[in-house]
């Protein structure tokens, strides 16, 4: 009898968390639309936008993320746009470019040479974007294996306003951790904006974390939100663009 009250209340245990995860994936969902009502909201009257082959989500950026990109490129107009990871969000700049930002300047980075040409031959980007091609490289950083962009310091020596953290391939603890050597660059004097995608994954979550202690060690003073779909999209901004972290 003993062991049979143990097995119903196991069983209980496991429904009641299975119950619980599809609750909240349920929730994560509802709220995924509520982005994408409020995205297409955000680009009425902008046609290159409403036009534009826009795959949203899996690998690319999620609604929420769209949302945020275009708020922060009608309302701040970065000039110099750093976008890592060749994709959704790199089609999004450049038609905005060729429509809006018309000084802007934008560099694209990309891991996979074979992945640009094949976009290159279904998407024209505007003439001031610019993709850079960086392989991988699997270096140690904080004692894991970590994929970074190879020779990404010589490669990549300006300051930008919007930096886009979408790339390259993630990575289990540390991922996408080329950004910290461009915030080791950035002086009190400096206005950035920096999107890092997928933040609630434990790799991009070490990241942004050391990013937040790199400006705390530098004595910089910024701004920290987040936007939630079914991901998660951190913005950290300078004084100057504070207000994009409640958009």
């Amino acid at each position: 009898m003993i062991n049979k009250i143990k097995s119903i209340i196991n069983e209980f245990r496991v429904n009641n968390k299975q119950i619980r995860l599809k609750l909240s994936e349920l929730e994560s969902q509802n709220r995924e639309l509520e982005w994408a009502h409020i995205y297409h909201d955000s680009i009425r009257g902008k046609k290159w936008i409403e036009e534009l082959p826009l795959n949203v989500g899996r690998w690319a950026g999620n609604y929420s993320f769209f949302y945020v990109l275009n708020r922060i490129l009608s309302d701040y107009m970065p000039e110099k746009i750093l976008d890592l990871g060749l994709g959704e969000s790199s089609k999004f700049i450049s038609a905005y470019i060729e429509n809006y930002l018309f000084e802007s300047s934008h560099i694209i980075v990309e891991q996979d040479k074979n992945w640009i040409d094949s976009f290159q031959e279904r998407f024209k980007l505007s003439t001031n974007s610019k993709i850079i091609h960086c392989p991988i490289a699997v270096k140690e950083v904080n004692g894991f294996n970590v994929k970074l962009y190879q020779d990404f310091n010589e490669k990549i020596i300006e300051k930008f306003d919007l930096y886009i953290i979408d790339g390259p391939f993630g990575s289990e603890r540390f991922s996408r951790y080329d950004i910290i050597s461009l915030v080791e660059r950035i002086t009190e004097d400096d206005q950035f904006i920096i999107i890092m995608d997928d933040t609630d994954r434990k790799g991009e979550r070490d990241t942004l974390n050391e990013i937040k202690k790199l400006l705390s060690s530098k004595e910089i003073n910024y701004y920290i939100g987040e936007y939630t779909g079914n991901k998660i999209v951190t913005i950290i901004a300078s004084e100057k663009y504070k207000f994009s972290i409640s958009l």
